[in-house]
């Protein structure tokens, strides 16, 4: 039956492969089994972060050397997720996932993962409907190939989608085109909004109705409980991975999410590790701990300034960005609880979430 395999490896540096590597040696896993790798970099997240690009590279060109193929071939067959910026005390980390084929069985049920890719977009697309809707066909597919046939089965949704460049504005001009915004950073959240969007529509979390070019990075009501999107310069696509509990598969693990309201709900993490029947009142204990095998979270500063009624000053800080401020403090609220810093918290949480909130999702070791 399938079988999800994850693993956790720490890096040295955004180009360190070494420990994916051991795990191909060791055969715990086989580099033709490998179907996505998220990864936490030590860069800044913003347009210019190339660790972001520089993991990709390293990864790709490691696999290719094992699977005899180029890395452009790993590239079309394998999402890499790489998120920019572990502020505060996060640590970087690949995990790596992979599906390991067998007879399925009706009568379990365990995590399931399903990938999928959309066509390259036009820079004129890119934070508008045309990715919406791209974004929720993926999603959908992604669903099909794992056998999650119930979106309440989905608990999250990681995606990986481009930026406007100055180079790609004067592209889409020079062919007459006009994009969502020149401002390469804003772009950052009009891509990542929209793919959340797209996420939302495939899952039934908003109406189609509702939504337009005008309502991308503008209505903060339409939002994802169980998306993340994290924008970069590596790639015109976005990369879909869907991440749920699905009968017929076997190992053991599983997921499930919550919502938190904002940057300190620990009690929405408290809540997910209920669930997954974790019995825990402040800090896991040591064993408990190496048993969440990922803690997958957004963060992102509230645009009113306040949480719970007091002032923070992200939004303000002309020296740091406000998404990196937010990755640290959700990253420490996340630690603290989990008793790790190896976390995947992804800062930009346009429609992912609340204002201010934002899904996290924890994938354990539930069974022998």
């Amino acid at each position: 039956m399938p079988e999800c395999l994850v693993f956790r490896v720490p890096t040295r540096h955004p180009a360190d492969v070494a420990g994916v590597m051991d795990l191909i040696a060791s055969g715990a896993v086989a580099a033709a089994e490998i179907v996505a790798i998220f990864g936490k970099t030590e860069g800044n997240g913003c347009v210019n972060d190339f660790t972001r690009q520089l993991a990709v590279m390293a990864l790709e060109t490691a696999l290719a050397g094992t699977l005899g193929c180029t890395p452009e071939a790993v590239g079309a067959r394998v999402a890499l997720v790489m998120s920019g910026g572990t502020e505060g005390g996060l640590s970087p980390h690949l995990l790596v996932l992979a599906r390991r084929d067998g007879a399925p069985d009706p009568d379990t049920a365990a995590l399931a993962i399903g990938t999928a890719f959309t066509a390259d977009f036009q820079p004129e697309e890119i934070g508008r409907m045309a990715q919406v809707e791209a974004t929720a066909a993926a999603v959908g597919r992604a669903m099909a190939g794992a056998g999650l046939d119930d979106p309440e089965d989905v608990h999250f949704v990681q995606v990986k989608c481009p930026l406007l460049t100055s180079a790609r504005i004067g592209e889409a001009a020079a062919r007459g085109r006009t994009v969502s915004t020149h401002d390469t950073y804003a772009s950052m959240g009009l891509s990542r909004g929209a793919s959340a969007l797209g996420i939302a529509l495939a899952l039934g979390e908003v109406d189609g109705a509702d939504l337009s070019d005008a309502v991308i990075g503008a209505r903060r009501d339409l939002y994802s409980g169980r998306a993340s999107a994290s924008a970069g310069i590596e790639l015109m696509r976005n990369e879909v991975i869907v991440l749920g509990n699905a009968r017929g598969w076997s190992g053991p693990h599983a997921i499930a999410h919550r919502v938190m309201r904002d940057g300190i709900d620990g009690l929405a993490i408290h809540g997910v590790l209920s669930d997954l029947r974790f019995s825990v009142a402040g800090q896991l204990a040591p064993d408990d701990a190496e048993r969440v095998v990922a803690l997958l979270a957004k963060a992102e500063p509230s645009h009113d300034g306040l949480i719970r009624g007091r002032r923070h000053i992200m939004n303000d800080d002309s020296d740091i960005n406000a998404t990196r401020h937010a990755r640290a403090l959700v990253g420490g609220v996340a630690a603290a609880v989990i008793g790790r810093t190896d976390l995947f918290v992804s800062g930009g949480a346009e429609h992912q979430g609340p204002d201010g909130g934002g899904p996290v999702a924890i994938i354990a070791r539930v069974r022998d």
